[in-house]
């Protein structure tokens, strides 16, 4: 059963810290307006309770770290309604334990909700340093047709999510095609790559062939 928007389900030991500088903080914010845009992030008062939805992130290094610590940044709680962020509006996930369903960060303001869904996919894979969490109802929706791999109906923002994407990406052709949806997300889908530009268009590119097949239905 899909879940309600924007409630954050993790504990996490957040401290306040000062602002990441602007130059940190510049290709995340290009793209995260390029799905904005789009609609693929957003809030809309007739959707999801009327909660921001969608966020993206990125990994602040390529090292392994087996003990949970790939620092990375993303978008802050609740960021999904303005259309354009500052470097306020932007948190550092330090550490990412999901079983423990516990994050360690730092910034000006608190992580997204999807925090721990993003920390469970950059385990997966060193080379993973771009994650977009959006909401696509073309492409949720069409997601067999479109051959999107999909989770199971757990909550999102859980370990059992993360447990979920790790299963997923073992088991499914996850890895190759970059992206996957959550079946107990409504719209949740989440891509990923080694570059912005990997993460966000395999998005986009899902979204038009969502459309696509939409035309010829209708």
């Amino acid at each position: 059963m899909p879940t309600q928007e924007g409630i954050v389900k993790y504990r996490c030991d957040y401290t306040q810290a000062p602002a990441l500088p602007n130059d940190q903080i510049g290709e995340l914010n290009a793209w995260r307006k390029l799905m904005v845009i789009t609609g693929l992030i957003g809030q809309d008062p007739a959707r999801y309770g009327g909660y921001g939805y969608g966020n993206i992130s990125c990994r602040l290094d390529d090292r392994d770290r087996p003990d949970g610590r790939h620092p990375f940044v993303i978008t802050g709680t609740q960021t999904g309604g303005k259309a354009d962020l500052t470097a306020d509006d932007y948190v550092t996930v330090a550490a990412c334990y999901a079983e423990e369903n516990r994050l360690v960060a730092e910034g000006p303001v608190r992580p997204s909700s999807e925090a721990l869904t993003h920390g469970a996919v950059y385990a997966l894979d060193s080379h993973i340093l771009w994650v977009v969490h959006a909401h696509s109802p073309e492409i949720w929706c069409n997601a067999a047709a479109l051959g999107v791999p999909m989770t199971a109906d757990v909550p999102y923002g859980t370990p059992e999510m993360a447990a979920e994407v790790a299963r997923l990406y073992a088991e499914s052709d996850m890895a190759q095609k970059r992206i996957f949806g959550m079946a107990g997300h409504e719209d949740g889908v989440v891509t990923f790559g080694r570059t912005a530009e990997e993460a966000g268009f395999a998005m986009l590119e899902y979204l038009v062939r969502a459309m696509q097949l939409g035309e010829r239905m209708g």
